[in-house]
This record gives structure tokens, sequence and C-alpha cells, in this order.
């Protein structure tokens, strides 16, 4: 089979590292890649045409789409009218990630469970009921806002500069046009990822990443500097039971309402003292959970996908290797606001070698002139490794991100 992944970054990078392991492969394409990918083809991923034209031209067998962003805008429609095979949802299933206060109205509706919320498309109305509520809240962009559309405030004077941020000074955009104000939830958070057909669901390890920028959980919002799987708290009883409380009502609520929901499933979740709670859903691999995820699968993820899209996958086997992975990202000086480009990075052979370690690209590209690999956005690397114990693969991570050398370079330590 050809396959097509659509997206840039260290997702992408691990999709099409783990989709070079299929016997099935004959061909493999990344659109538009990363300068560690050496099947990019440069097409953005939110140009679905020129996708789909080449996918035509290319003859490839089935469509994997990484981002957020094609989905929502409908990408897996576009495929499917066209006769093509393509993973993910299609647009009206994707407002689960695109549209938060849908998401929030649909859980409702599926009794899944979630923080109290309301929505608002008026800002004087939100900015009442903000003043009337009696519990700690979090302020959301409704819309699609690249990860950063979340604002987590200390107190009242700071959700009412937030909400003003998102819907006065339009901090995100249209993604403020709607915004959903919840209750703020407290426990550990856990991302939950599982494969679904339309009917099957079958989970992933839990996986916990780490959005704040600094050590300690300080700093800016990040859209994550490393990751973890299998989570330690998040134990095979619990995540039973968020398949059997959160997952599966999911999917049988969007089949309920004419919306099949075939592609990956990705809850995230808060682990309160009444059960797991949604914080969100995303409607695709996440980012940097992927790279921490797909190196314990031990199957073939082409059929596993290919089984997704014809309706097959409760007759197909999904095994997972024992140990952990852990995924350390290496950002950009800067990095979430703005940063340079163009360092040259040392060090990835030498990283590389390491028992255990594999490097995923996101922010880099290759520089003809001078045979380099140099940064090229704001999350640079994903530096990967798996290990017989989580702090086998964490010491195994950090020992090849200290290999690594580039003007600006900040992880967490």
């Amino acid at each position: 089979m050809k396959v097509l992944i659509v997206g840039s970054g260290g997702r992408e990078h691990a999709l099409a590292w783990k989709m070079a392991q299929s016997a099935r492969l004959t061909g493999l394409y990344v659109a538009p890649g990363n300068g560690g990918i050496a099947e990019s083809v440069p097409i953005p991923a939110e140009d679905s045409d020129r996708l789909l034209a080449f996918a035509r031209k290319a003859g490839v067998d089935l469509t994997v789409v990484g981002p957020e962003a094609p989905l929502a805008a409908g990408i897996v429609d576009r495929f499917q009218a066209a006769g093509r095979r393509i993973f993910g949802p299609v647009q009206a299933a994707a407002r689960l990630e695109s549209a938060k206060a849908f998401a929030k109205d649909f859980m409702a509706r599926h009794n899944i469970p979630t923080a109290r919320y309301a929505t608002f498309n008026d800002y004087p109305a939100a900015l009442r009921h903000l003043l009337d509520v009696d519990y700690p809240v979090v302020v959301k962009a409704s819309g699609l806002a690249a990860g950063k559309g979340v604002i987590v405030p200390d107190g009242r004077d700071e959700a009412q500069e937030a909400l003003r941020q998102i819907m006065v000074m339009r901090a995100f955009g249209p993604a403020g046009d709607e915004v959903v104000i919840e209750e703020r939830l407290t426990g550990t958070e856990v991302s939950v990822l599982a494969f679904s057909d339309g009917v099957t669901v079958v989970p992933m390890p839990p996986a916990q990443d780490h959005k704040r920028l600094l050590d300690g959980d300080r700093g800016p919002n990040t859209g994550g500097m490393g990751a973890f799987a299998p989570s330690p708290i998040c134990p095979p009883a619990l995540v039973e039971q968020i398949v059997h409380t959160i997952l599966r009502p999911t999917v049988e609520g969007m089949r309920a309402e004419g919306t099949p929901y075939r592609g990956i499933l990705y809850a995230g979740l808060m682990l309160t003292a009444d059960g797991p709670k949604v914080l969100e859903f995303n409607c695709r691999f996440g980012d940097p959970e992927t790279q921490a995820i797909l190196p314990l699968l031990e199957s073939d993820l082409l059929e596993v996908l290919d089984a997704c899209v014809d309706g097959r996958l409760a007759q197909t086997a999904v095994r997972w290797r024992a140990g952990a992975c852990a995924c350390i990202v290496l950002a950009s000086g800067g990095y979430p606001g703005r940063y340079d480009k163009g360092h040259p990075i040392t060090g990835l052979e030498a990283a590389a070698r390491l028992a255990g370690v594999t490097l995923f690209h996101a922010g880099t590209r290759y520089r003809d002139t001078t045979a380099q690999i140099v940064t090229d956005g704001g999350r640079v690397l994903g530096v990967t490794a798996v290990g017989e114990s989580l702090d086998q693969a964490l010491a195994r991570a950090y020992t090849a991100a200290g290999q690594i050398h580039f003007e600006g370079m900040q992880y967490r330590r």
C-alpha cells in the first residue's frame, strides 16, 4: 500500500517512522513534512485540493491526517467524495475538537462526565455569568486556537481579563467568537487516546504530557514540552473505566447522531475525586503524545488504521510492548513567543546512536547550501527513548538530549 501522511510536525514524523515498519507499505509520502523526513512533499497540510490531486497521481491507497486544522476544514469529506480512502473523522465529527461549545453540549446530551459549563457569544452576558458563579473557572475559546485557546486564571480578576482578551481584544481571532466558561477541576491530568472505526474502540497506553514551558510546571502554556507513556496514575482498570464511561459512549453518541466517528479519539482527562472527567476532546493523534505512544506499539500501524477505515477494528489485533517511553521536546529560544529560525543543529547522529533512542523532527529544515539540518519552528525536536521502566526511558532521553545543541535551545529537565 502507498500511504500519504498529512502534516509537518513530530507527530507526523513518528507516524511515518512507525508506518515504515509495515510489510504492507510500498510507498510513503509526507506533506509537507520537515527536515528529518526524507519522503517530504512540498504541499501545505491545509491545501486539500492539491493533496487530493497528489494522492490520485501517486496512486495513494490511504491518506492519514495528522493535524486538526485540515480535519476541521473537511479534508476527510473532500477525499471521501472523490472516492479516496482516508483515515480521520469527517468534518461534522471533528467538531468535538473544533467547536468546544458543541463538545460540551454533546457530552451533556450523552451523560459523559465533564465540568459544569456555560457558553456565550455575547461579552456582557459572559461577564455577568463570570461574576455570578461561585467556583473557580477556566475560560476557553470555542474554536481552534493551535492548542493555546485555554486560559486557566487565578482568581476572578484574571478570569475577567482572560474573557476580555478572548472576546474583546480577539487574542485568538475568530476562535473566540464563542467562549466556554467552565468549572476548574482539580486532580491530575492524563490523556487516553483510542482507535475507532465508528463502532469499536481500542485504547492506547495512557499518556501524560507537560504543557508548561518551565520546570515545576511554571511559565506559559505551550503546544507540549514532553510526554511519557504509560502513565502510572492510570492503571489498566482505570483505562477500562474510561473506555466504559467516556470513550465508548462518545463513539456510540456520534453514531446515534448520524456522524459515525472513525479515526483517533483523544480524551484529555482530569482524574478527580469523583472519577475521570473530560477536559477536552481532540480528533487526532496528539503531539507530543504520539511520539511517546507509537514506540510502544508492537502491531502494524498501517494494518490498524486500514482496519479502522474498513470498519473491521474488532477483528484486528492491537498489541503493546512492556516498558515505557518518554519524549523530551527541544524548543527554540523564545518559544512559545517569538523565536529565530535557521540555527544549525549538531549532535543528531551521536544522540541517535544511543540505545533505545529515536529522534523525531518537528520544526526542522534541511539547508541545501550547507547540507545541514537547521531550526525552522518553535518545537524543534522530540528526543524519544524506550526503556524497561519510565526511569530508564527518561534517563536515556535526557542523555540523548544532552548530545544535541543549537543556539537558544531550551527544554524541561
